[in-house]
This record gives C-alpha cells, structure tokens and sequence, in this order.
C-alpha cells in the first residue's frame, strides 16, 4: 500500500478548500465532519490501490461491487462484524466515489458495453446508501462516535454525490494531472 497523502501537502489542501466551498456555497450543507471525511476520501483514493483495497478469502482484490457485497456478508465471507463494518465502510466509499467522480464509467457499463459486468445490475446509490447506514449500526466500543457521521452520509448520499460533481467540475476545469491520471485509469 502506498503511503497516505501528507497533511501539508499541495493535493491535500485543493481538495480540501474545493469540498469545504463545493458544500458550503453550492450545497450549502457546511458539515464539517462530512467535508473532512469527503475530502479525505478523494485523497485516499487518488491511489488506485486503495480503491481497491477489499479482497476477498484467496488474496484477489474486489473490483466490483458484487463481490465487495458477498465479502460484507457475515454469513458467507466477512468472517466478524469488524470485517463487515470494514468493507460496508468502503463500499460506501467506493460508490460515493464512482457516482460523485465517475459517473461516465457507471453510464457506459449500463448501456450495455459492458453487460457481462458483475455490477450490471447493481444500483450503486441504493447500495452506498445500504451499506453507509450498515457502518452507522455500529454502535457500540470504538465505533460509537462515527454514528452520526455515517448516518448523515447514508441519509444524504445522493447530495454528496452531487457534491463531488462539482469538485468533478472543478478539477476538469483545474486539470489536475493526478485527476487526469485515476481517470484514466478507470476509464479504459
């Protein structure tokens, strides 16, 4: 795994001040604990290694939802509810991620390019939803003060997408090269 971005960094500070003023100005929804945690989720994912950090039993790296979701599952594969809270958490992550950024990935597996694609069927709204409200069930210990957060970003998913739609807008404007280049990547 590649190291996080530092906290003085130049990436870490536009994406910062572009989710501090995309929510507060446009959405005006100045939650400070949803811009933190947004802004750092566009930082962690900037490695596309950690886009992809959930695998399964056998080592392979889940790259679809579909198998992302058996893996959450405590009664197939997650093995403890840490685990189940771990990869509900960044299959939220995830589809907040590609809707808010990518939208034209999810267009062009649903058209029909792709229909041999496991996430096909899959509503990526519906299921960052789900699985952000699964991570706000935990209630308990270590857990507990993450509660409202996860709820807020379940309640409100669909506004944090459009949220990140703008930043989208603003780095396309911007040209950022490390946005260009998960593009890139994502989209062939």
């Amino acid at each position: 795994m590649s190291k996080p971005v530092p906290d003085h960094h130049p990436l870490r500070q536009l994406f910062t001040d572009l989710t501090e003023r995309t929510f507060s100005q446009k959405l005006r929804w100045p939650d400070q604990p949803v811009v933190h945690y947004v802004s750092n989720l566009l930082l962690d994912f900037i490695h596309v290694d950690h886009l992809y950090r959930i695998g399964n039993a056998k080592g392979k790296r889940l790259e679809e939802v579909a198998g992302m979701l058996l893996e959450a599952d405590l009664l197939l594969n997650a093995g403890s509810f840490e685990r189940e809270r771990e990869v509900h958490r960044h299959i939220g992550d995830f589809t907040l991620f590609m809707v808010g950024l990518f939208p034209e990935f999810l267009k062009r597996m649903k058209i029909g390019q792709w229909i041999h694609h496991p996430d096909f069927l899959i509503d990526y709204i519906k299921v960052g939803k789900h699985s952000y409200r699964s991570v706000s069930e935990f209630n308990y210990g270590q857990y507990k003060p993450f509660v409202p957060l996860f709820r807020k970003l379940s309640d409100n998913f669909e506004l944090c997408v459009i949220g990140l739609g703008y930043v989208k807008a603003a780095l396309d404007h911007l040209q950022n090269a490390e946005y260009r280049q998960v593009k890139k990547i994502l989209l062939n």
